[in-house]
């Protein structure tokens, strides 16, 4: 799966995606905010990342910023399943790049291929406590705390920590535009007969 923004290009990573990857997420101010990657970060843990089989209904996308010339690699994102069934949206962005919208604008790419691509009723996310920026991404592109809190693993801190729990109701969301498209045809066809 690939998908682009106005200024993205997600696509799936490659072998040789392994230096900008290392590059990029090599940084303990990123991977303390994930599960998984552990810290100190190698090229090893880059190549390993990306040889990883994802199911088809689990993709992850590395972020790269379109340019005049190379695309530039600024993060990564996906969708992961949880053994009881629910998929969560994750996402990072490396240093450099944290402020300029690139969360929120890849995060939403997930969700439209969540919704449209992988037709999802609903998505779930959290963001550890101590990394309010992540949430308020989360409410940028429509999640809603569940008021619960939840001790989730980092790898990176090599402890647990403190994560707030978010979802999203795709179907919601579809049920909104459904009615904002209506309202277009509705007034399409009101001016027309005028």
């Amino acid at each position: 799966m690939f998908a682009r923004t106005n200024r993205l290009l997600l696509r799936p990573g490659w072998a040789e995606d392994a230096p900008a990857l290392y590059a990029a997420i090599a940084d303990e101010a990123i991977v303390r905010n994930l599960a998984s990657a552990p810290w100190p970060y190698s090229m090893a843990d880059a190549e390993a990342f990306l040889a990883t089989e994802r199911p088809v209904d689990s993709p992850t996308f590395l972020l790269f910023r379109r340019t005049c010339g190379a695309p530039q690699l600024v993060g990564a994102a996906g969708l992961g399943r949880h053994p009881d069934g629910s998929t969560e949206l994750g996402y990072w962005i490396a240093r450099p790049f944290w402020g300029l919208g690139y969360a929120t604008e890849a995060a939403e790419a997930v969700i439209d291929i969540a919704r449209n691509g992988l037709r999802l009723h609903k998505i779930v996310a959290g963001h550890f406590t101590d990394n309010p920026a992540s949430g308020r991404v989360l409410e940028k592109i429509g999640f809603v705390a569940t008021g619960q809190y939840a001790q989730r693993y980092s790898a990176g801190r090599g402890a647990s920590a403190t994560c707030k729990l978010f979802e999203c109701d795709l179907a919601e969301s579809d049920a909104e535009a459904d009615v904002a498209d209506a309202a277009m045809s509705f007034e399409k066809a009101f001016c027309m007969a005028a």
